[in-house]
Formats: structure tokens, sequence, C-alpha cells
């Protein structure tokens, strides 16, 4: 019998396909993952996974593409699938070519009628007993991944699928879900949102032992509808009603959505959590001027010092409280006080990274974004001479941290840095950027652009100019990240986009209004959104940022 799982990156299909092999085996049948702990069980494929994965393979078509991924899941049928199926009464496999397939037509655009036929020659005719599509809102199966990664940073490069941006997942969703509906006597939807994980497990170990004695697969009973949300202020208080079912069940999940959400109601919240997950109420304090938010840092220090240092942001960062923190974390995590400078071109600041420089190299070059000064550029070039000298940015990891510290700048020096580490981290380059204006700036946004939308966009931030407008029009509603590109600004261009995006973008279209969600018109455009898309959590958290510090007292007082 062969299970598969699929569903968007952060769905959670392989933590549950892991703990459901689990459970059958103990149930007592010979079972076999071929993705047992996240690896692909045939060498082969799980190379051609990191080759597909890899940024620096950013000019990859959509047809080579699929012919790699489904290359992979061949490779592990023949090998892997196929000879188990032989020896074991359950299979299970975290993602098919139903992946492939999904990514090819919905991902990128490719036809069925060139999609098919590949799949099918892979295939074989060999289909699945039972799928389980993990079926979670995008902006939730984000978080659950940002969340890790702030819990448990790994070293390395981004996805390369990744660069297309959030628009990306938002589609391979609507694929799946169509997938399931043509084929419902195969296909399980499973809702992983407020339904716990051992609820889940047990629900698909019982449906694969009754599909095993010949059951026919029952359609579930709808959900009902959540009660409608007209304003901003009952945007808030259904937030925060979210906010305290997650904080009983998924406490760590609770903890990132307060994430700059400012009030009384959310720092209360915020105290109640912080003894559970220090790492992401710390997190959460990005930016946040307020007394108990410093107090939460202080507080937290110890327990979560890297993102302690992670949140002086902005406003925050020359602060005496932030150098008071500095200095007491100074020895414990260098390199993130190191990373805190950033932007900083103060004597202060110059001799921290000095004394730091030893101890976190890199995080103190990093530290650099956007000083264009004499001072800045020894300090890089001390750097790079300790690294190996301009042959280093060959190298991923020295071409990564010189392109942060050369974001924004425009100098001959920067771009041959940038013309150094393409090769090995074109993503980065295109990063570094960031709010460039010169022709050959715009020539490499415009360049690369439909290979790494989410990269290209985000060097745009803030910029109000014909061009910049005439490459985030160019869009349509395929990018979420146009409208991030946007925040706060106004006139006729962004008011229009906002408009032509905001049934595509509703969350994302309320956050790029940053301050103008206060005014009249973005409170009406807010509303408008929230009656037309009540199931939008992504939408209620931007809107409930609305809400006037009245009504927040008055939330808080009835919480």
């Amino acid at each position: 019998m062969l299970i598969v799982f699929e569903g968007i990156d952060g769905s959670g299909k392989t933590t549950l396909s892991n703990r459901v092999a689990q459970e059958l085996r103990k149930a007592g049948l010979r079972v076999r993952h071929v993705r047992e702990g996240g690896t692909l069980a045939s060498p082969v494929s799980e190379g051609l996974r990191r080759f597909t994965r890899d940024p620096a393979n950013l000019a990859l078509t959509p047809t080579a593409e699929l012919l790699l991924y489904t290359a992979r899941e061949a490779q592990l049928l023949e090998e892997v699938t196929r000879p188990a199926l032989a020896e074991c009464e359950v299979v299970i496999t975290d993602r098919f070519f139903y992946t492939a397939e999904v990514l090819a037509r919905w991902g990128r655009g490719l036809s069925e009628q060139v999609v098919r036929p590949v799949v099918d020659a892979c295939t074989r005719g060999l289909a699945p007993d039972r799928v389980f599509l993990m079926d979670v809102d995008p902006a939730l199966a984000k978080a659950r991944r940002r969340l890790s990664k702030i819990l448990t940073p790994k070293p390395g490069s981004p996805s390369r699928k990744g660069l297309a941006g959030a628009g990306l997942q938002v589609r391979l969703r609507s694929g799946y879900r169509t997938l399931a509906a043509e084929s419902p006597e195969r296909w399980r939807l499973l809702e992983n949102a407020g339904v716990p994980l051992e609820t889940l497990v047990q629900q698909v170990v019982q449906e694969i032992l009754q599909a095993r004695s010949g059951a026919v697969l029952a359609v579930p009973a709808s959900r009902p509808m959540p009660p409608v949300v007209r304003t901003v202020v009952e945007a808030r208080a259904s937030f925060l009603r979210h906010i305290d079912i997650w904080a009983e069940e998924e406490p760590s999940l609770a903890a990132y959505f307060l994430s700059g959400m400012e009030g009384e109601d959310m720092t209360e919240r915020r105290k109640l959590l912080a003894a559970r997950c220090p790492e992401l109420v710390a997190h959460s304090l990005g930016s946040l001027t307020d007394v108990v938010s410093w107090a939460l840092r202080r507080q937290l220090a110890d327990a979560a010092p890297v993102q302690v240092l992670g949140s002086l942001r902005n406003e925050t960062a020359d602060t005496p409280e932030a150098w008071e923190l500095r200095e007491r974390l100074a020895e414990r995590a260098p390199g993130a006080v190191a990373e805190s400078l950033d932007l900083l071109d103060s004597e202060q600041a110059w001799r921290l990274r000095e004394r730091l420089y030893f101890s976190a190299s890199e995080s103190v070059i990093a530290s650099l974004e956007g000083l264009d000064t004499e001072r800045a550029w020894a300090e890089r070039l001390r750097w790079l001479s300790d690294a190996g000298g301009e042959e280093a940015l060959g190298l991923e990891k020295v071409a990564r941290t010189a392109c942060r510290s050369i974001r924004g700048l425009d100098s001959e020096q920067a771009w041959a840095w940038r013309k150094r580490a393409w090769a090995i981290a074109p993503d980065a380059v295109l990063r570094s950027v960031g709010g460039l204006m010169s022709p050959r700036a715009w020539e490499l946004r415009e360049q690369h652009v439909a290979r790494a939308p989410r990269a290209v966009l985000s060097t745009l931030d803030g910029l109000d100019t014909p061009r910049a407008w005439a490459l985030r029009e160019s869009f349509g509603a395929q990018c979420e990240e146009v409208l991030d590109s946007m925040w706060g600004l106004e006139g006729g261009a962004a008011w229009g986009l906002r408009t032509a995006l905001a049934d595509s973008w509703p969350a994302a279209t309320v956050r790029s209004l940053g301050p103008l969600l206060q005014m009249a018109r973005g409170r009406v455009l807010a509303e408008r959104l929230l009656a037309s898309h009540p199931q939008d959590f992504a939408l209620l958290r931007q809107a409930a940022r609305g809400a006037p510090d009245t009504a927040r007292g008055a939330l808080h007082a009835t919480a």
C-alpha cells in the first residue's frame, strides 16, 4: 500500500508522515518511509534535491526544473519505493510526482499538455492508494517555517524556490486543492490549523487501517464559517481570540504572531508567554520602544540573547538601553551584538566593532551595510585580506557576507565585489542593490526579475520613481512582495496598485499602508477587505494594527 503526503512548504507533512509511520509500526505493520527524518532514502534523489534548492542555479528554466524534479522522484521510485512495495505492507513517501506537477503547472505556468506526459512516463501507471494533503493557510505555513528558523538557525543558502516570493506558495496550494478535488476517492484534505498533531496522527492512522480493509474514503463534514469581522476594532478582538487559543495549543505560534504588535493588550500576552517562549517573545519586540518592551528585553537577555539583540532595530538601535544590553551580552553573543550595529556610524559603534572583530569578523563586516566611508572600506578590505583576498569572493560564505556589507552602495569597489560574487551567490548580489537608482542597478534588476522576483522587489523598498512603479506594475497579481516594497507610500500610483491587487493579496495590501492605516482612506480599504475575506488570518492581524488607542484600551479591559 502506497501512502503519499503532500502540501506546501511548512504545511507539516514531514512531521505528520514520520509520526504516522511510527504509529503504524506500533500497530504491527511492516512500514517503509522513503523520506524518514526529512532525508530522501536515495542519495541520487537527495543530490538532485540539493541541486534544485541551490540559489546559485538561478538560471534554471521551468522546463529544466520539471525534468529535474521528476528525475528526483523517478530515481526514488525505482531505487527505493518499488522494491519497498514488494517487501512492506505500507510504504510512505513525503511528496510524490504531484509536487513536480503542481510546481510546473501552477507555480511556473507550464501547460498540462507539457507536464502530464513527463509525469506519466515516470510513474509508469503507479498511483498511490491514499494521498493526504496537508492544507494550511500559506501565512500559517510561513510563520511556522520562520519561527523554526528563529529557534534553530541553520547555516547555509536560502532555497532557490523561495526567491519566487510568497505568491508561489499560494499558487501551489491552489494546485494541490485542484488535484484533490479531481480525485476525491484517492485524496484526503487535512486542515493543519487548530487541530493538535496527535489528533491528526490518529485520524490518518485509522484511515490507513480502514483503507487496508477496503473501506471507502468518507467525505469529511464541513467546518463552520468563522464570525464576520467588519471593523478594525473587531479585527483586533478576533486576532486576540486567536492568540489566546494558540497560547494554549501552540504557544510558539502565538508568540510569533505578536511580533511588532503594539498596545497593552499585546504586551500582557507577551508577558504571559515569556517564560514558555523566551526566544520568540524576544523576537516579537523588534523595534518596540515602550518601557515594558525594554523591561522584557532585560528580563529575557540571558534566555534569548540573540533574539533580544536582533530586536534592536530602527528607533531602538542607538539608545542608552540598547548600548547597555550590548555591553551585557558582548562576551556571550559577540556575533549578534556586532549585527545589532547595522547602519550605525558613531564612534561608540566603531569602538565596539574593533573589540568584536576577532571573535565575530563576519558579523562586524555585515553591520557595515549602507556605510560608504573610507573607514568602512578599510575595515572591509582588512576582512577580505584575512579571508584570502579577492579570490575569496568566489566562496559562498564570503560572498554572502560581502554582499550584505555593500547593500545600498553604488561605488566602483562595490560593483567589483558584486561581479566576483555573482557566480556563487546571485540572489545575495541582487539584494545588495537595495535602494540604488543607478543605470546598472536597474539593468541588474530588470535582467533577473523573472527568475528572482522576491529578491529584486526587496530592493525597491520605499522607491517612488516611475521606473520603480513600472517594475512593480509588470507583475500583475503574481507577487505579494510588490506590495511589501511600497510600505507607507502615497500618491496615485501607490493607491492604484493597492486597489488593483487588494483582492489578490488582502493582507499585504493592508500591511503596505503602514501609517496610512490610521487615516480614513486606509481604514475604509481595510474594512472592505475584512468583509470580503473573512477567513484570512493574515489580513485580520494586519487590520488589527488599525484599531485606535481607545479601542485597544477597551479591549484590554474586557480581555
